[in-house]
């Protein structure tokens, strides 16, 4: 859609209605029988019946199968969840299935891109029909239906250098006698270009017979202001002009005007960090009601074109190709075996290539001053890194101050990894000073981690002072209780 800058911006800036809440399956059918034998692999401990051990750790660079099935089958449904040490661990665990002895991975893909969040982003929560995201960001469900004839083998991998120490799995599934002749596999294929090359992106490149039934889509901007003009172009069994032709990228994603976060059932933008340098979305759109069917080929493109700036800050064009980093995961069904058009980068090469240095909570305990009111201590449990710094003053005004060490001089987003629990309090935040931030109500009935963000700022080389006030607490709460996981700086230039 053709727009000028500074209308979307007062567009979007509109609050955005009452996210709608995905329906309830058809339950017409559910008093007939159904076919098959349900059987499930899971992390439960092998001792069902007195141990609690239900997960499984998994070391730097190894893999840990997770389902090996014997078929004819369908899976029905996937749960997971993680405790990992890297903060980014939903870009740095990697998801594969292999269906019917293929060597090549019929599903491989970031385990949060397959879940419809992108950029490594642990927090977010999803509530479509085919996948759902709850527990904050932490309880992955999948409910693509997954056939497979003789056998299937599912695996994760960490390709971080850090510890996964515990994951969490269901892989649900029925066992059949026999599948229809004409069965089709379900893929699944990451891809990303950091930045995006000339030329349209490509999403998908498909060799057979199958049909299209969704898209994962992440954008990270390198400059400021909308870079969703580009049209999709889908080219279907090997024509040279495209036969589906698009109107702008949020058009593709059933939105329209810009983007603001919201969930559906079969569309969505599940993270919107804004429109600055750096800032992150992900949006997702499933053909479910409207496959995109090929017999032969299906080759599927965006453009990635938006408002374009000189070097003194000037627009210079509403509609040109823009070098921002791009990634997809795209999701089909075909007649087996599927072309590789892409492969999975190694974890360093996936993760936010605007640089961002993750300070834990933890290691800034050391140098931290505080009022003479409040413990101060590492906690722990399931935070990047495993602790996080734990600040458990008893009335307002106390204060914890912490020492951030910049790396270089820089334009820097500052964000927080903040705790939010029953008994924590209302918290102003300063930054060598200056207030930075809203004040933060860190009540909530259950714990919970969130990204807070503190601006962007021009920042020196060396210590800076962040420093946490107790200025209140809720009603509900009626404690002062501080939980900092990790301090997030994003260097921008």
């Amino acid at each position: 859609m053709r727009r000028l800058a500074l209308c979307l911006f007062a567009l979007v800036a509109v609050a955005a209605p009452a996210q709608p809440q995905v329906p309830a399956p058809d339950l017409g059918g559910l008093w007939q029988p159904q076919p098959g034998r349900s059987l499930r692999s899971s992390s439960a401990d092998p001792n069902w019946q007195d141990g609690n051990g239900d997960a499984r750790p998994i070391e730097p660079g190894a893999t840990l199968t997770i389902a090996e099935l014997e078929g004819p089958g369908i899976i029905r449904h996937l749960w997971f969840t993680v405790s990992a040490q890297d903060p980014h661990y939903p870009r740095t665990i990697s998801l594969r299935a292999y269906w019917d002895g293929q060597v090549a991975p019929g599903v491989e893909t970031p385990l949060g891109d397959f879940f419809a969040v992108g950029h490594g982003v642990s927090d977010v929560s999803v509530n479509s029909l085919p996948v759902r995201v709850s527990s904050d960001g932490r309880a992955y469900n999948c409910y693509w239906p997954m056939p497979f004839r003789e056998r299937a083998r599912l695996t994760v991998t960490n390709d971080s250098d850090r510890r996964v120490d515990a994951f969490f799995w269901y892989v649900d599934w029925v066992k059949l006698t026999t599948l229809p002749e004409d069965t089709r596999c379900f893929y699944a294929q990451y891809r990303q270009e950091f930045p995006a090359h000339t030329g349209d992106y490509l999403i998908l490149d498909a060799e057979g017979d199958g049909h299209f039934v969704g898209v994962v889509y992440s954008v990270q901007a390198v400059a400021a202001s909308w870079y969703g003009e580009g049209d999709d172009r889908f080219y279907i069994d090997g024509e040279a002009e495209p036969s589906l032709r698009g109107t702008g990228t949020e058009d593709y994603f059933c939105d329209a005007w810009g983007f603001r976060e919201f969930n559906a059932p079969f569309y969505g933008v599940s993270l919107l960090e804004g429109y600055d340098v750096g800032d992150r979305t992900t949006v997702y759109r499933w053909h479910i009601m409207d496959p995109i069917v090929f017999t032969k080929s299906l080759r599927f493109t965006i453009e990635h074109k938006g408002v374009t700036f000189n070097e003194k800050g000037e627009i210079v064009s509403g509609f040109q190709e823009r070098p921002d980093y791009l990634s997809s995961c795209a999701f089909w069904y075909q007649v087996p075996p599927a072309k590789r058009f892409a492969g999975l980068p190694p974890a360093a090469e996936r993760l936010p290539p605007i640089s961002e240095t993750v300070i834990e909570g933890e290691d800034l305990i050391a140098a931290a001053v505080k009022s003479d009111d409040g413990g101060l201590g590492a906690q722990d449990g399931g935070w990047s890194g495993g602790k996080q710094l734990f600040f458990t003053p008893a009335a307002e005004g106390a204060f914890i101050e912490v020492t951030v060490n910049v790396p270089e001089d820089g334009l820097y987003g500052v964000s927080g990894l903040l705790t939010y629990s029953w008994d924590y309090g209302i918290y102003e935040v300063r930054l060598d000073g200056d207030p930075v931030g809203r004040r933060l109500d860190l009540y909530s009935p259950t714990v919970t981690t969130h990204k807070v963000r503190w601006g962007q700022h021009h920042l020196a080389a060396g210590p800076h002072k962040l420093r946490f006030s107790a200025v209140g607490t809720s009603r509900e709460s009626g404690g002062y209780f501080l939980g900092l996981d990790a301090v997030l700086l994003r260097k921008i230039q």
